[in-house]
């Protein structure tokens, strides 16, 4: 006796969470453009009521430019935007269409709804980007106009914050936005060099005053003439430049190494650091009429874990750069990878963010990031994030002091990384104290 054709009923129940696990949220469509089923995470995103069968699409979602949207989108097969009201907010999704076909026939389309690009239920929920920092976060935005004011002034600027929030764009943003925007914006890490290329890098050297001065070099002052000067961890200034730095600031004009003759420079200063100054100041590594000099305007920025609303929009937004270059498209994070970056505690912030993102990218496959798709240390035991970085030496301890260091690595683990961050230095001032103490 031949078989039968299984009625239609047979696997139902599994079409739709079969779909959910293979692209999440989801809208099957038919010919008239209306929705037949959606996955329980679609109807949970845009409200049982707008995914009933019959549903008009163009109800259910409202896709940017309208009907012709509509019709870049099921036509075309072209990514859109589209937003669709659920109480309490406005949500904005990129959304893209897979016709279904049966040999030459169509049937319909499954519409993927993929990430949110916007949620906005209140006015301080809005994106906002500002030369190149983009944030959700009340205190990053009050930050934002504060930069505004200052940047119309002189004054110099001391910008608080760990590494990798985002300092040195700081900085930019305040040279774009002044009167000094036209002239140079120079930049200088003063951690990464020694005492003497620190001195030759920052104020010039003139033919043949010290081995390997084969010419006149002009310094970074010099080359910022006219424009703005940003003197990145400048904590790590040695006491004896500290004092050459003052008079620098204070005649407004350097005396190159190895030279006599001094040299007028018009530049104003934007100086970072990821400690506070007056703490240096007490213990004795800080010129407290160089800090007054330096710290006239003091900008604070938050840490990525004091902005944790960002963190997901952040990754996404570092994800879509990486698809512009790439072959791999992700729709959406997996629950797990979601929790994963969300508790993380971010001791690089938004630089680790960015590295992270681009790891997940090369590493994992498909449309949906997973947790195994993140490096190696989201899945390692670690201990439950702090709420903040201990930004100053701990309590009792001086950074120098070899036992100090030594408690700082085993506390950390051996990580270099993190014992910096616990001692509240940088990486190159912690490899420095470790080889001046003879710890490997």
């Amino acid at each position: 006796m031949p078989h039968s054709r299984p009625p239609p009923s047979v696997g139902a129940p599994l079409l739709l969470p079969a779909l959910e696990t293979l692209a999440g949220a989801v809208l099957l469509v038919d010919l008239q453009q209306r929705v037949t089923a959606a996955t329980p995470e679609a109807e949970a995103r845009l409200g049982p009521a707008l995914v009933r069968p019959g549903t008009p699409l163009a109800e259910a979602l409202s896709v940017s430019e309208g009907a012709r949207g509509l019709e870049a989108l099921l036509t075309h097969g072209r990514q859109v935007e589209a937003r669709s009201r659920t109480p309490g907010a406005v949500r904005v999704m990129r959304v893209r269409a897979v016709p279904v076909e049966q040999g030459a026939k169509r049937l319909g389309w499954v519409v993927l709804l993929g990430a949110e690009v916007e949620t906005e239920g209140t006015r301080g929920d809005a994106e906002e980007t500002f030369h190149g920092m983009w944030t959700r976060n009340p205190g990053m935005k009050r930050l934002f106009r504060i930069v505004e004011k200052v940047a119309r002034t002189e004054s110099s600027v001391l910008v608080r914050g760990e590494s990798g929030t985002g300092k040195e764009l700081v900085a930019n943003a305040l040279h774009a936005i002044s009167a000094r925007r036209k002239g140079p914006f120079r930049a200088i890490n003063c951690a990464a060099l020694p005492p003497s290329l620190l001195e030759s890098e920052l104020f010039g050297h003139v033919r043949g005053a010290f081995t390997g001065a084969v010419r006149d070099s002009p310094g970074h002052f010099r080359l910022a003439d006219g424009g703005t000067l940003f003197l990145d961890e400048v904590g790590e200034i040695p006491l004896e430049l500290q004092g050459k730095l003052l008079r620098v600031l204070e005649t407004r004009s350097v005396i190159p190494v190895g030279g006599r003759a001094s040299v007028p420079v018009n530049v104003r200063i934007v100086a970072a650091t990821h400690r506070p100054l007056r703490r240096e100041v007490e213990a004795g590594r800080f010129r407290a009429d160089l800090m007054y000099r330096l710290r006239v305007v003091p900008l604070f920025l938050p840490s990525l874990r004091e902005r944790r609303e960002d963190i997901l929009p952040l990754a996404r937004r570092f994800l879509d750069e990486l698809e512009q270059n790439g072959p791999r498209h992700v729709e959406r994070f997996s629950p797990g990878a979601r929790q994963l970056l969300e508790s993380h505690g971010w001791p690089g912030n938004v630089r680790e963010l960015r590295n992270v993102m681009e790891y997940a990218y090369v590493i994992g496959e498909g449309p949906v990031l997973h947790e195994a798709d993140l490096p190696p240390e989201f899945s390692e035991p670690r201990p439950p994030p702090t709420s903040a970085v201990v930004a100053v030496p701990l309590p009792g301890e001086d950074t120098h002091d070899p036992e100090a260091l030594r408690t700082a690595l085993a506390r950390a683990g051996g990580n270099r990384t993190e014992a910096a961050r616990m001692l509240g230095i940088s990486r190159v001032t912690l490899w420095r104290r470790l080889r001046d103490a003879g710890i490997a």
